[in-house]
C-alpha cells in the first residue's frame, strides 16, 4: 500500500461529515477513508489521475466520485467543519501565484469557470487567503493570475472579528483601512511609496506576517496545488480544500 497521511483520530474527525455515512439511505458512497487517501495521494504528488495505484482502486471511479463531491459541496463542508475554532485575535491575507499547466487549458465554458489570467508568469491562477493568528487558513479565494490582491481584501476579512488585520503594501487602499477601522480592528498595513503622508503601522505585529506566507509554503507541498492541473475552477478549489481541512486537522 502507498504511504497514507490520515492518522485514526484525523478519520474520525472527517468520517461523519462524508457521503455515503452508515446512517445515510442507499448506498452512495464505500470506504470513504479510502477514497480520502486517494485524493490526498493525487494532490500531494500531482500525478494524472490515470496513474493512481490499483490498491485505492479504479482511478475512473475514484475521478467520478471527487468530481461528484465537488458538485455536492463536500469537499467546503470538509474544510468548514474542522475548522470552526480560528484565533483570530490577528487575521493574515495575501495571495500566492499558481502556474497553470498546459493539461489545465480547454475546459469547455458551459462546465463552469475556469479562474486563469495572464500575467507575467503566463497562464496562472491566483490563490487569496486569509490565515489565523496560528497560520491556519480561514478563507480561500481564487482569481485570475492577473488581478490585483486588493480586489479581494474584503471578501477575505467579511464576517471575521479580528482585532487587527495584517497585510502587505499591495493592500494600502483608503477605503480598505477605513473598512477595517470603522469594525474597530487595527489596519497593520504598511504605506506605498507614493504616498505622501506615509500611516504608522504596528511593526512588530508586522513581522508575523510571515505566518501566510509558510501557509502557502505548506499547500505547495501538495505538488498538485503548487502547478494547477485542474480545468475548472471548482475542481481546483476542491483539492484546496482538503488540504486546508488536513492542515487544521494536523
Amino acid at each position: 500500500m502507498e504511504r497514507l497521511l490520515l492518522r485514526d483520530d484525523q478519520w474520525a474527525r472527517l468520517a461523519p461529515l462524508c457521503a455515503g455515512k452508515q446512517q445515510d439511505r442507499g448506498v452512495t458512497a464505500k470506504d470513504n477513508r479510502l477514497f480520502l487517501e486517494a485524493v490526498l495521494w493525487i494532490a500531494r504528488t500531482g500525478s494524472p489521475w490515470r496513474d493512481l495505484p490499483k490498491e485505492f482502486g479504479n482511478w475512473h471511479s475514484v475521478y467520478v466520485r471527487f468530481a461528484r463531491w465537488c458538485e455536492k459541496g463536500i469537499w467546503l463542508r470538509l474544510a468548514e467543519a474542522v475548522s470552526g475554532d480560528p484565533y483570530l485575535e490577528m487575521l493574515f491575507i495575501d495571495s500566492t501565484i499558481v502556474r497553470a499547466h498546459q493539461h489545465a487549458a480547454g475546459a469547455q465554458k458551459k462546465k463552469g469557470r475556469k479562474t486563469f489570467g495572464r500575467s507575467r508568469g503566463g497562464l496562472t491562477t491566483k490563490i487569496h487567503a486569509a490565515v489565523d493568528g496560528l497560520g491556519n487558513p480561514v478563507r480561500l479565494l481564487l482569481t485570475g493570475g492577473e488581478a490585483a490582491d486588493i480586489t479581494q481584501a474584503q471578501a477575505l476579512v467579511d464576517g471575521f472579528d479580528a482585532l487587527a488585520i495584517v497585510a502587505d503594501k499591495g493592500y494600502d487602499s483608503n477605503a480598505f483601512v477605513i473598512s477595517i477601522t470603522s469594525q474597530n480592528a487595527e489596519a497593520v498595513i504598511p504605506s506605498r511609496k507614493n504616498r505622501i503622508i506615509g500611516r504608522e503601522y504596528d511593526h512588530h505585529v508586522y513581522k508575523d506576517r510571515n505566518l501566510v506566507e509558510r501557509f502557502f509554503n505548506r499547500i505547495k507541498q501538495f505538488r498538485r496545488l503548487a502547478t494547477r492541473y485542474e480545468k475548472l475552477a471548482r475542481r481546483f478549489m476542491a483539492m484546496l480544500h482538503l488540504v486546508f481541512a488536513f492542515i487544521w486537522l494536523q
